[in-house]
């Protein structure tokens, strides 16, 4: 099979690549390198550089190249940012979606996986979270995702393109490898946060609040490795090779962990006192998002094998502390 992975030197992207040609696969890389490395890209990978919302390059790449199926990650991801410049994410989610999905159709392609998100479902009414409990996003990051999901949905219905949406709650870890893993550009995730403290970095990690309905007062995450989240990419196309019909998923370990649980666990796995200073509210934080990923295990066969949640900030330390600046040199 040859695969399109678009956003394939970004943090998920890259890692779904290594997986793809761990697994035989010929792989095809789309990233115009905005929030994505050089430096991540496979080897062995074929690499074009550009920009989905680029008609005319999509047209090009999908000539040369025999695609059988795409996996969408080029996507703005920060919910911060989002909220003060909408209109960039509407501009590179949406409309970079749709002019990917036109040429998709003009090209006869007719299969997708896409990285949707948690923030689809904004605050969640229970615990854990269905994929059909209600859609009401809190940013505009998870509204233009839902809008990525419906678009496919009702391009489905006019052209026959199937599809899957997998909506995944905290990625985080590095390649088993070490050699390639998380480098964002302000850095919002709370474990390469925290893993700043022993890397000399920052001198103690903030903690948004330690009010909250949880055990401890600190807020309550799903933290799922990004290997696994790689392979539910790789399961997910099998699943539409296979004929099946369009769908969405969750991709979660189904286990909660607190800010503070987080915090005491990479102490401990690299041997750092790790100050923790608290820090008022953030707004629109959710107390807890756990995911149901029953769905996904039962229908597509997925079972994360990095669940531990030492194992998972293990790899994100073996990349940070010999990658402190990320891919710079």
């Amino acid at each position: 099979m040859k695969i399109l992975v678009l956003g394939g030197a970004g943090y998920i992207g890259s890692h779904t690549v290594y997986e793809l040609i761990d697994a035989g696969e010929e792989v095809v890389i789309i990233d115009n390198l905005e929030t994505g490395h050089i430096e991540a890209v496979h080897e062995k990978a074929a690499f074009y550089k550009g920009d989905i919302r680029d008609r005319a390059f999509l047209d090009d790449v999908f000539s040369q190249e025999k695609i059988d199926a795409v996996i969408h990650f080029a996507a703005n991801s920060l919910v911060g940012e989002s909220m003060v410049n909408p209109l960039k994410y509407y501009d590179n989610n949406l409309c970079g979606t749709k002019v990917l999905l036109e040429a998709m159709v003009a090209h006869g392609l007719d299969k997708i996986v896409f990285s949707s998100t948690a923030a689809t479902y904004g605050e969640p009414e229970s615990i854990p979270i269905l994929e059909t409990d209600r859609t009401e996003p809190t940013n505009t990051y998870g509204e233009t995702k839902l809008s990525m999901e419906k678009m496919m949905k009702w391009t489905g219905k006019a052209h026959g393109l199937r599809y899957v949406a997998l909506r995944y709650f905290n990625a985080c870890g590095a390649h088993i490898s070490g050699t390639i893993g998380e480098a964002h550009k302000p850095e919002t995730h709370l474990i390469p946060l925290i893993l700043q403290v022993p890397n000399n970095q920052r001198e103690a990690i903030n903690v948004f609040g330690d009010d909250y309905d949880t055990k401890d007062g600190t807020c309550v995450r799903d933290y799922i490795h990004v290997t696994d989240l790689a392979q539910a990419h790789i399961l997910a196309v099998k699943y539409l090779m296979d004929g099946g019909e369009s769908n969405t998923f969750n991709l979660g370990n189904g286990v909660g962990f607190t800010v503070n649980e987080v915090i005491e666990t990479a102490r401990k796995v690299t041997g750092h006192p790790i100050p923790a200073v608290i820090s008022e509210r953030r707004a629109g934080d959710p107390s807890t998002l756990i995911a149901s990923s029953e769905k996904a295990k039962n229908v597509l066969g997925w079972k994360p094998q990095h669940d531990k949640l030492e194992e998972i900030i293990e790899t994100a330390w073996k990349w940070h502390k010999n990658h402190p600046n990320g891919y710079e040199k």
